[in-house]
């Protein structure tokens, strides 16, 4: 007896993916040069094809249809029809079963075959070839979900920019070792979610966790040929779904949201970092897996000489078309699902420089850009672009515009510098040390819009950094050849691991300068998950395809572990309860030299710095004066903002500097607050006159305090 084929009514253009209406599902789908579109419905193990629906209905090129009755759980995918053309840029294939890219959720794994591909896996011709072989049982399926979920009463923390403190972390790598996570749920949302791993976020004192890519990737075949993962996940292949590999449960989107609202709960925002720059399609001779053989001329930057081959402005074979205005909307109804739907709040977009581009140049009004600022909902929560890409002129650091922050590696490799000893850095380490006012003190923008770094997954970690010289990456297959070459790092005199106490006691001394340096700086802090106590790579600079220990964080703590992170967790404090250090705007006049009310400049001798003196190529050491009671701001009550009096003394030398204390209250002394050179917290009971000479030993920065008695003073506490 023949299945009754399904009712089919005509749906709505509009909203494009599959939607539920309690009644039954509309499907959506836009391609504006296909010939002709199927919908493919598949049984609940997405083994066997049920129906195959012909949308016939087409509006401003969406292809739509409703299925009365149809509930969520229901699986489907699309084949699409058109001239198969490589060298005008079509790639129709209708043998391929594609994904939808507005699905919200995926089911099954996407599997290594060859039929995945729209042509002939070694054919003479290449991609000029033709794959006539079905790829339904090699791919994963959409599948229809239910978005209701409680959220009960989850409100954004809604941290202020110079309030907040960004952990970057990876959902696996950071709770897949942690002992008192349950082992059903390490390495999952659900563990992120865990009181143990919330417990260590509030002890360290974070404001927001900044996720590396838990959008739907692909693990790319090359990597699986080697026997190794795409562990980073800068490989999307759909922009709503929740990375299932990531999911104690077969409900990840429900999983996800009790994240969030968990992580609401104690007070720490999540950011996302998004890839829409690219696609896991890769190059010409790439799967067709979605947008591909859905309408590639439309949705990918192609070379006008030859469309056949892509425009590579990423370094992974393709590059979105921001240009489309339907590419546009795929982002944008994107961005706003994880704000509306997922309640994120935020995003860090990887290689954004791309998403600038019009035609050749990056554009920093682009289309992109105008969307972003008059959109309700994304106007208002937090934005932070990667400031580069890999194609010409895409170095874009302090060229975003008002209302975006950035990645500043302009304080990452100055910070760097200095640390390691670098000659003449000092002028440099002023901007970075103030905000980096040199970048950004234009069309409105304020100190917050330097997130600054010295480390992040795409590098060395601290430990490294102060550990190798040379990067280690054999590991990846790749003979060493990949990763940076160029890590302005510093080995202290042995290359990776050692038992020499001076050695170790030095590595120690500088994650301390390095940490502390980016706890005191004007703007955003961003720590690198990890960091805290001790994690290494092993000196691998690249590690993304590294899903294993060399990724994971080791949660049992050696004695010098703990020391680092009581160190951190005491930093952290201390920005938090220090206004100074967390400024809104940038110091009076946006200067670095002579008299300025809140900020003063000083060399070993006691004396304010001359126009000369930054440019020494000799010098490594200076002090900066903060005036606590000239902060000339208010905080969100409407009150004025006071502080303590501090002076911050930086010596990368290798001898001890005799540093003559300024002073402006003959009556208080200077206490100490930090002094990297002790393994602990300094003795606060010893304290300094006017005048005095401070013993600024080699490599290690100074805090000193003079109190002002009773001032206002801000302090962000757990919601």
């Amino acid at each position: 007896m023949t299945k009754q084929a399904p009712i089919v009514r005509p749906g709505k253009p509009y909203p494009q993916g599959s939607t539920w209406d309690g009644e039954g599902v509309n499907f959506a789908l836009f391609s504006e040069h296909a010939e002709k579109v199927e919908l493919c419905l598949f049984d609940a193990r997405g083994r066997r094809e049920t129906a195959r629906i012909e949308m016939r209905e087409q509006t401003d090129m969406v292809w739509h249809c409703y299925l009365p009755g149809a509930k969520p759980g229901v699986l489907y995918g699309y084949r699409v029809y058109g001239p198969y053309q490589p060298q005008q840029g079509h790639r129709f294939n209708p043998n391929k079963l594609l994904l939808d890219p507005h699905a919200k959720s995926l089911t099954g794994r996407l599997l290594r075959s060859a039929a995945n591909f729209g042509y002939k896996i070694g054919a003479k011709q290449e991609d000029m070839s033709f794959d006539w072989r079905d790829n339904a049982l090699a791919m994963p399926k959409c599948k229809v979900i239910d978005p209701s979920f409680d959220w009960e009463d989850d409100r954004p923390p809604d941290t202020a920019w110079n309030d907040t403190i960004i952990y970057e972390l990876h959902v696996k790598g950071f709770t897949v070792l942690h002992p008192g996570i349950p082992e059903a749920l390490r390495g999952t949302y659900s563990g992120l979610a865990s009181a143990p791993a919330i417990a260590h976020l509030q002890r360290l004192g974070v404001t927001a966790v900044e996720l590396m890519p838990v959008h739907y990737f692909m693990d790319d075949f090359h990597l699986l040929q080697l026997g190794l993962r795409n562990y980073w996940g800068y490989n999307t292949l759909s922009f709503f779904v929740p990375e299932p590999r990531y999911a104690a449960t077969d409900n990840a989107e429900h999983e996800f949201k009790t994240m969030v609202k968990t992580l609401h709960r104690a007070g720490i925002e999540v950011i996302l970092d998004v890839v829409y720059n690219h696609t896991a399609e890769g190059n010409h001779l790439g799967p067709t897996l979605s947008l591909r053989g859905i309408d590639n001329v439309s949705y990918y930057r192609l070379k006008q000489e030859n469309r056949r081959f892509y425009m590579d402005y990423t370094g992974t074979g393709n590059t979105l078309n921001m240009m489309h205005p339907r590419v546009l909307q795929l982002i944008m109804d994107s961005l706003r699902y994880w704000v509306q739907e997922m309640h994120v709040d935020g995003f860090r977009f990887d290689l954004a420089a791309t998403l600038a581009r019009e035609l050749h140049d990056v554009d920093r009004l682009g289309a992109f850009f105008d969307i972003i600022h008059q959109d309700p909902v994304l106007s208002r929560v937090k934005l932070i672009a990667e400031p580069w890409d890999l194609g010409e002129g895409g170095y874009q650091v302090g060229n975003f515009p008002a209302g975006w922050t950035e990645w500043n590696a302009k304080y990452r490799d100055a910070v760097r510098a200095y640390w390691k000893g670098d000659g003449g850095q000092i002028a440099d380490l002023g901007y970075r040390l103030t905000g980096s006012s040199d970048l950004y003190a234009h069309n409105g923008r304020r100190p917050y819009a330097s997130i600054n770094f010295v480390t992040a997954h795409d590098g060395y970690t601290l430990h490294d950094l102060v550990s190798f010289e040379q990067k280690h990456n054999l590991a990846n297959g790749e003979k060493n050849r990949d990763g940076n070459d160029n890590n302005l790092s510093w080995n202290c005199g042995v290359e990776g691991p050692t038992d020499k106490a001076d050695i170790l006691a030095l590595r120690a001394r500088q994650k301390r300068n390095f940490l502390a340096t980016l706890f005191l700086c004007q703007g955003v802090p961003m720590l690198l998950y990890g960091d805290e106590m001790g994690r290494t790579q092993q000196g691998n600079n690249n590690a993304y395809c590294q899903d294993n220990e060399i990724s994971w964080l080791n949660w049992q703590l050696k004695p010098e572990d703990e020391e680092l992170l009581a160190f951190v967790q005491h930093m952290i404090g201390l920005r938090k309860a220090h206004p100074v250090f967390r400024r809104r705007s940038f110091f009076q006049e946006q200067r670095l030299r002579g008299r300025i009310m809140n900020i003063l400049w000083f060399n070993p001798d006691g004396l304010e710095m001359g126009d000369d003196e930054w440019h020494l190529g000799f010098a490594r050491c200076l002090g900066m004066y903060l005036a606590g009671d000239t902060i000339g701001e208010v905080d969100r009550r409407g009150n004025p903002v006071g502080d303590d009096d501090f002076l911050l003394m930086l010596n990368a030398s290798t001898d001890e500097i005799p540093f003559t204390l300024p002073g402006f209250r003959t009556h208080v002394r200077w206490q100490p607050v930090v002094d990297t050179s002790l393994q602990s917290e300094p003795t606060i009971s010893r304290h300094y006159a006017r005048g005095s000479v401070y013993p600024l030993q080699g490599r290690s920065l100074v805090l000193l305090r003079q109190p002002r008695g009773a001032i206002q003073q801000t302090t962000i506490l757990p919601v």
